[in-house]
């Protein structure tokens, strides 16, 4: 009892940690401010780098395209139009690199949240729950295409959230994934 009194304070904290970090991003934008779903220009993803347990393993787009895929359809409410991606689902490449996503894991999965960030430095966070089958109805995937091509200018890689109402925790030209514990 005494531990989870003392994990609470914490994902507080780092939900308000994440919230300011958000508003000083939102902060640094150019005079004049950007629409909603305008990104600042950066260079195009090439490759991802997961950090699991403090080891990193940069991950090219071969690897990524060698693994089973999923697609998704999902309407991007920025561009009003409907979208189908294909990619790998974050619980497997998750579970391919050391972190089961699954009932084995479940406590710890409680206790882990990811951290996304593209190219621009743009980043969001997600429970690790929210990626799990059991746990989540949409489908969260390392997306390689859209309709069948390449991405274009959202870079090689686009993380992409089925289930989420507008694609603000979708991160285009997608560099890196870091799996932390609150433990």
């Amino acid at each position: 009892m005494k531990r989870a009194s003392l994990i609470i304070p914490l994902l507080v904290s780092l939900c308000f940690a994440g919230v300011s970090a958000a508003e000083a991003h939102a902060q640094t934008a150019p005079a004049g401010g950007m629409a909603e779903h305008q990104h600042a220009p950066a260079q195009p993803s090439t490759s991802l780098v997961l950090t699991l347990d403090g080891k990193a393993t940069t991950l090219s787009v071969a690897d990524l395209a060698a693994m089973p895929q999923k697609t998704v359809t999902v309407h991007n409410e920025h561009t009003k139009t409907d979208e189908t991606y294909t990619g790998v689902l974050l619980g497997d490449l998750l579970s391919k690199y050391g972190f089961p996503v699954d009932k084995t894991t479940h406590r710890k999965m409680l206790r882990s949240y990811l951290i996304a960030e593209g190219m621009d430095k743009y980043w969001v966070l997600y429970s690790v729950t929210e990626i799990e089958g059991s746990e989540h109805n949409g489908d969260v995937i390392v997306a390689t295409s859209m309709g069948g091509k390449p991405l274009g200018e959202d870079g090689q890689l686009k993380l992409v959230d089925s289930e989420d109402k507008k694609p603000q925790r979708w991160v285009r030209n997608l560099s890196a994934i870091t799996v932390k514990s609150a433990e």
